[in-house]
C-alpha cells in the first residue's frame, strides 16, 4: 500500500476485517508499524491473537461492554460512545504523530453509521494523516466517505450455503 492512501473495505459480505488484517500483516512483513483500533465489535475475537504480533502491530479497543452495541441499553451506549470518541481521538493522535505507517480503523463505518462521528469529523480525522495509510472497513459505505477513499473494495455475500 503507498504512503498515504486510504483504503476502504466495505458491504454485507464477510471478510472486511481479515482483508484488512491481512494488509496489516503484509506492512508488517515489509518493516512497517501498524496500529489497528478496533471499534463496535463484540467479544475479542481476534484481537488476542493480533496482540501477539505487537511490537509491529499494535491493537487497540477502547470500548468497555463485549456486547454488541446495538444490544446495549441507552445508558450504556452513552458510555460506550464516550470510550468510542477516546478511541477516535487516539486515532488523530496516531495520525497527527506520525506514530505508524498503516492505521486501520475497524468497523469505523459503523460508528459513522450509528451518529458517533459524523462524515466531517472522519474527514477532519484523515486531514492529519501526511504519509501514513489508512484503512477504514465496515458495512454501509456513503458516497461521501466512498469519495475519500484512493481504493474502494466492496465486500459482498453471494451465496452462504446453510449447514445440513
Amino acid at each position: 500500500m503507498e504512503k498515504g492512501k486510504i483504503c476502504i473495505y466495505a458491504g454485507d459480505g464477510r471478510g472486511k476485517s481479515p482483508a484488512a488484517i491481512g494488509r496489516a500483516i503484509q506492512a508488517a512483513v515489509e518493516g512497517k508499524s501498524v496500529v489497528i483500533i478496533q471499534f463496535l465489535k463484540s467479544g475479542l475475537g481476534d484481537s488476542d491473537f493480533l496482540r501477539r504480533m505487537e511490537p509491529e502491530i499494535k491493537v487497540f479497543r477502547f470500548e468497555k461492554s463485549d456486547e454488541c452495541f446495538e444490544e446495549l441499553s441507552e445508558e450504556r451506549k452513552q458510555d460506550e460512545v464516550i470510550n468510542i470518541k477516546n478511541g477516535t481521538n487516539f486515532a488523530k493522535k496516531v495520525l497527527t504523530t506520525g506514530e505508524c505507517d498503516l492505521l486501520i480503523l475497524d468497523e469505523v463505518l459503523g460508528v459513522v453509521e450509528n451518529g458517533i462521528l459524523s462524515v466531517e469529523e472522519l474527514k477532519d480525522l484523515l486531514k492529519c494523516r501526511e504519509d501514513t495509510s489508512v484503512i477504514l472497513t465496515g458495512i454501509k459505505l456513503s458516497d461521501e466517505i466512498c469519495v475519500l477513499a484512493d481504493e474502494v473494495s466492496r465486500i459482498e455475500t453471494v451465496k452462504l450455503k446453510p449447514r445440513e
